[in-house]
């Protein structure tokens, strides 16, 4: 968990301040609109108490973070994220464009302005609101399945028709112990009776007490062939603060023995050789690789060392930063799994198109991508981080058919 300095924090509180300040002006100019005193009044004085009372809570939080326990302090964090991501966006737009309409207001006559500007204004304020509550309360946790068929010429005939799953950036933390919700991702997992099931990283934000319970869950995902996982650059435990280095190491050990718990192999810059009527594939796991400030604890040559031999080979690793760094130019990996972006967790899909703004940061931040015959599918995980909420970026589910050109 990423800690501010009492400076940016008070900065935040500022903006936060002056957003309302001018929210308020403008609120104003809509409530003289109403001819009852006592429900005018009523809503400034609403409109304030929730202002001031966020502040006050984002800054006595601060004060007090160090001295909260890890597990209340991810939940009330996290919820107050939420609560001033969904005030402050909607407030900006309300300010912006009722500022613009009324400034600008010559496109209606003086009567209509009356009414309509604080009509458009005040709807330039709801409509976000709603969206972004219906990003939190109900989008979070809407699971979509995304199926794609790949070809190849090399793969061998006996795999023809490999059915995979992968998922990624569960983020355990997030779900605060509500299992039953997970279940609903286990139930669409299940039904595709899938060969392999594949996991990119980033099982807890930062804790092996996230996982406490979950194992009941894990144990009911079904794979006909194996289960298979690497490590993402939350599960290291780098964000949080640590009493001892041998603390932070026990709290890896834990994930790692975790996974093992649930029948998971977990491939730390490691391979697996997997054969099927006298053919093989090769499954191979590198430890997170990133682009600093993320970590790179990824070797890729450690991970090819004992399945060079074999023409087929699936990778798995966390960030696609690392296909386009290490992968595509320098091996003949067939198809690269990742996962690591959320998508941003915000954005638009549509049939073929899809947008996010997390594209100015990642070249490779969702879907499938391709170069000289070599696969990256970026899938856009099943929990999230930071924001408690998906905008048009749904936790995803991949289902990939692996097929011959042969």
């Amino acid at each position: 968990m990423r800690s501010y300095s009492i400076f940016i924090i008070l900065l935040l509180c500022a903006a936060i301040l002056l957003v309302d300040v001018l929210s308020f002006y403008w609120l104003q100019r809509i409530t003289r609109l109403i001819n009852a005193s006592f429900l005018k009044n009523s809503i400034h004085i609403l409109f304030w108490i929730f202002s001031v009372g966020l502040i006050t809570v984002i800054i006595i939080l601060k004060i007090t973070l160090d001295d909260i326990n890890p597990r209340r302090k991810h939940l009330l964090v996290s919820s107050l994220y939420g609560l001033t991501v969904s005030s402050f966006i909607p407030k900006i737009l309300f300010v912006i464009i009722i500022s613009v309409l009324f400034y600008g207001n010559y496109v209606f006559s003086e009567n209509q302005s009356l009414v309509v500007i604080p009509l458009v204004g005040l709807l330039s304020g709801v409509l976000p609101f709603l969206a972004i509550s219906y990003a939190i309360f109900r989008a979070v946790y809407h699971f979509k399945i995304y199926r794609h068929k790949l070809y190849f010429n090399h793969l061998p005939e006996s795999f023809a028709g490999l059915k995979i799953v992968h998922i990624s950036d569960l983020h355990l933390g997030g779900f605060n112990k509500r299992y039953k919700v997970l279940k609903k991702a286990v139930g669409l997992i299940n039904a595709l009776h899938t060969d392999y099931i594949f996991f990119t990283g980033d099982l807890v934000n930062n804790y092996a007490w996230e996982l406490v319970g979950w194992d009941k869950v894990f144990n009911q995902l079904l794979a006909k062939k194996g289960k298979y996982a690497v490590l993402g650059n939350h599960d290291y435990g780098d964000y949080s603060r640590w009493e001892t280095k041998a603390d932070k190491i026990e709290n890896l050990n834990e994930i790692k023995r975790f996974y093992n718990d649930v029948g998971f192999k977990l491939l730390l810059n490691s391979s697996e050789i997997v054969k099927r009527d006298q053919e093989a594939i090769a499954i191979v796991g590198v430890e997170n690789w990133g682009r600093p400030p993320f970590k790179q604890y990824g070797d890729l040559q450690k991970a090819l060392s004992s399945v060079s031999h074999i023409p087929f080979k699936i990778l798995l690793s966390h960030d696609p930063t690392h296909w386009n760094e290490e992968v595509i130019h320098d091996t003949d990996i067939a198809l690269t799994l990742s996962g690591h972006t959320h998508g941003m967790q915000l954005g638009l899909n549509y049939k073929n198109m899809a947008w996010s703004p997390i594209k100015y940061k990642y070249k490779h931040w969702a879907g499938l991508y391709e170069h000289n015959k070599q696969y990256l599918y970026v899938n856009r995980g099943l929990g999230w981080i930071g924001f408690p909420g998906r905008l048009g970026m749904r936790p995803e589910i991949t289902y990939l058919e692996l097929h011959s050109n042969k």
